[in-house]
Order: C-alpha cells, then structure tokens, then sequence
C-alpha cells in the first residue's frame, strides 16, 4: 500500500510527505558498498549522525547553496519512518517498528565540513536540506531487501542502487540503533547513500525515487538549487572553505571536478627509475650518497611492519606540533591536517609523519592505513607511534614506524600541516623527496640525483654479487673487498 502525501493539507508544509513531523533524524554516514568502495574504506560497523527536524522540505521545494560556498552535493537515500517505539529490539522483530518507506536527499555542503566533519551539524543541518516524500510506501507490504533508490539531475540518472548492496541491512541499523535509544513513532532514520552523488548547482533539478521494481513507490521528490545570498559573519564561526580534496569528494572524482589528472612522473619518480629503485636496496644506495657526500639521509628509529616488502615513493609530508591543550581544540578536530594529507596522498606517494621520535601516541590507526591504501600510496613512514597495530598491519600497505601504542592523536601530538619541510626520524624529508624502504630502514633520495644514483647502485650490486662468488671460493677478503689493481683487472676482463 502507498500512501500518497503530496497534497496533505498539513499545518506546516515542509512535513507534507511525513505523516507527522519527526522527533529525531538519523541518518548513516557509510551504507552501501558501491559507496564505500568508492570512499576505499567499508566500516566494519554503522555509524551515525543527527540532523534537526527543522532540514526537512517537501517535494518541489527549493534548496539554498549557502552564499560563498560551490560544494553543494545530493544524496539519494531511502528513509524509513518508525511507527512502533523500538527499544532493544532483535534484528528479526526490527521491521516490525518501521511504518513507512520514503525517498529523501541527505544534501550537504562540503566546504563547512571543515570543523564539524562527521556531526555533519554546518554541513547538513541547514533548512531544506533534508526533502522527503512525497508518498508514503506501508513497510508491511514490501521486503527490506528488495527497494530501490535512484538519482537524477536534469532529467539524468546519477544513482541506481538496491538494497541488496548494502553492508548493513536496514534491520540491523533499525536494531543497532534502538539498543542505544528509543526510536519514537515518527522518527526517520536516513539510510546512507550509494554511489553516484555529486555537487549540485542553482538551477539544477534534483530528482530521487523509491520503490520496489514492478511494485510500490515513493514517487519523484523534486529538489530545485537556487543561489543564497546571506553571507557568513566571520566573526560568529568558521567560514566556508573548499580545497581540491574536498572537490574530487563531493564530485566524485578528480575528473568530475574539473581537476587535472594526477602524473605520478612529474615528481621526478619516473616509472623507470621506479624499477630501478626496487631492485636495489636501501644500503646499496646509502653507499652511493655517502659516497657523494650525503650522510644524513636515512630516518632513523623506524623499522618495517611488513619486512618482505619493497617501499618506493615519494614524499608526501604532515606534521605534527607537540601537544598543547588549546591548540589541540582549534587545530585538532573535524577536518584537520592529518585527515587532509591522507584525503590527498595520489598513487605512489608515501606519506612521511613529523612526530619528533616521540612514540607515546599513534599517529595513525586502521581506517587512515585503508584510505591510505585505497588511495593507491606507496606506504607510510612515521617516526611515532601506530595505534590498531594489528589491523593496520593487515591492510597490507608498506608502513615504517617507531612501534605500536595505543593512544589517540592528542595525547602527545596536534596535527599541524601539510605538504611542507619537515624532520623525520633525524633526517630532513621535503614534499617530492624520493623514499626508499626496505628491511634495513628507510633514506631520502633527492630528486635531481635519483637516477645517477640509483645507476650506480645497480652497478655496485653487481660488483658485490661476483666478490662474494669469489669469497664464496674461499679467496681472502684482503685484497677483495675493495679490490685491488689485480681482482679489479680480473672482474674487468671477466664482465667483457
């Protein structure tokens, strides 16, 4: 059964497609696994954030972009709406508190995620933000696992997904949630978006659909973007702000944004000098710069969570201050510089950590080592602490570090910036510094000598693989290692 609200004489008409106005909104940061694949991290369990009632619009309402800000981005969801209290339900009893299924569209605006990212409170609480409707769909009368969400813009479709694609099912999210609190007749709960959401602009129309293919549905809730106007009063809080990180999320990709492919050569790291640096260990090569003179080169104090493998990169640099209560509440919260740099590491990057050797606290755990290695970097290097030891580990992406603790950021550091000089393990590393690991620790190669060196080491390596045959003889090292007038005129004649 569907029940059409479109043209409820409702006292206030933003809840037209609602059949009350809701007490709470709850909505699902990471669901589908079309989405999460997309973001390269599936959470192992739901997680949520509130949205005021006051967000909620009805079909063919207009929603504001907020003046100064270009990251206004759509987000077809389906929502259900609680008719029975749930309060520490089972997972097989869940659907029985859920009356109806709508469509809805989480809007938010990427660029005031910066200081409550996760609470979502700037970014997505704004009025009109929340349509829903604007038929009501009796949850009775369909499967959980059988609806369908779909997406468009301008009359083209952006999003298609079924609830068969989902991580967790809309049960368990009804029971996960009511084992925390009562979910109340009239309660939404927003049940997370699939791929396929972008940014909108004015003048858009934004268009999503529930249903069951063949069966019920929710009709088309219609969204128009027009422009706002009132500017922010940068003496109240903090404005909006937007970098190509944040743009290649809200689009989608780098592409839909506009931005300009990643060239993974134009930091000097050539997909041939890459090789080369991957045959040749990291002693060979320190050899080669002591040789030109350069001796501070390798980061001391780290050693290898996965010693087999080979970490060529480079640098991607963040550092981390001290600790300082104060500058932890402005600098260590919402989108913070720590959450940018591995938002923005690019394939065959390694992102290099600051952290003063102070190993009392993790500079990183297991959902940043996964973004990391969704992103496509090359490893990590920090000369601190790792927290979720283990799971980090499984991940499976190159990471150097002091060692394990179990402590979060603020304990001992504050996430400062991004993309600039910076000391690691008693070495200076600068963004595009190529980084060498293996399981004899880590140097930093300068650019503009890579290639000259990474030559010869190469030839160093064969040199000492044809001694240590002639070792392997039983021939003295006197004389051999380094070799004199007579084994160099041998070793000569034998490699012509």
């Amino acid at each position: 059964m569907t029940i059409d609200t479109s043209t409820t004489d409702a006292a206030d008409p933003r809840f037209a497609g609602l059949p009350q106005r809701p007490g709470k909104i709850i909505a699902v940061h990471l669901s589908y696994a079309s989405r999460a694949d997309q973001r390269g991290r599936r959470p192992a369990h739901p997680s949520y954030f509130f949205k005021p009632a006051s967000s909620v619009a009805a079909t063919g309402s207009t929603i504001e972009r907020p003046a100064d800000t270009e990251l206004l981005a759509y987000e077809g969801e389906i929502a259900l709406v609680i008719g029975e209290p749930a309060r520490h339900v089972s997972l097989e009893d869940a659907w029985n508190h859920v009356a109806w299924v709508t469509a809805s569209n989480d809007f938010g605006v990427y660029d005031l995620r910066a200081n409550d990212k996760g609470s979502n409170v700037r970014s997505k609480g704004r009025d009109g933000f929340t349509p829903i409707g604007p038929a009501l769909i009796d949850a009775r009368a369909v499967d959980p696992g059988t609806l369908r969400v779909r997406t468009w813009v301008n009359g083209v479709l952006m999003q298609d997904d079924t609830t068969a694609g989902l991580i967790f099912s809309l049960p368990q999210i009804v029971a996960d949630l009511a084992q925390h609190f009562t979910l109340e007749t009239g309660d939404v709960i927003l049940t997370g978006t699939p791929a396929g959401s972008s940014v909108a602009v004015p003048g858009d129309l934004v268009e999503v659909e529930v249903d069951v293919p063949g069966g019920p549905t929710s009709g088309r809730l219609a969204t128009t973007v027009v422009q706002g106007e009132q500017p922010f009063d940068p003496e109240l809080g903090s404005l909006p702000a937007a970098d190509d990180a944040q743009r290649e999320d809200a689009w989608g990709s780098r592409e839909a944004a506009g931005l300009p492919p990643v060239e993974p050569a134009a930091s000097g790291l050539s997909p041939e000098l890459r090789a080369k640096l991957e045959q040749v260990p990291v002693a060979g090569l320190s050899q080669q710069l002591r040789k030109r003179g350069l001796n501070n080169v390798t980061i001391d104090g780290v050693r290898p969570m996965h010693p087999g493998a080979k970490l060529v990169g480079t640098a991607k640099t963040l550092r981390f201050v001290p600790g300082r209560e104060d500058l932890f509440v402005s600098h260590g919260g919402g989108y913070n510089a720590q959450k940018r740099a591995f938002d923005a590491v690019t394939a065959g990057e390694v992102i290099v950590i600051e952290a003063r050797g102070e190993a009392g606290s993790g500079t990183l755990g297991d959902i940043l080592a996964i973004r990391a290695h969704a992103r496509g970097a090359a490893g990590i290097v920090t000369d601190g602490g790792v927290r979720d030891y283990d799971a980090v580990a499984a991940v499976g992406i190159p990471v150097y570090t002091q060692g394990a603790h179990p402590a979060v950021l603020g304990r001992k550091h504050v996430p400062w910036d991004v993309d600039v000089t910076i000391g690691c393990g008693g070495t200076t590393v600068q963004p595009g510094d190529i980084i060498v690991g293996d399981a004899d620790g880590v140097i930093v190669l300068p650019p503009a000598i890579a290639e000259e060196v990474a030559d010869a080491a190469l030839a160093q390596e064969v040199e000492d693989a044809w001694v240590a045959a002639r070792v392997a003889e039983g021939n003295p090292v006197d004389g051999l290692f380094p070799m004199n007038a007579q084994w160099r005129e041998r070793y000569e004649a034998e490699r012509s």
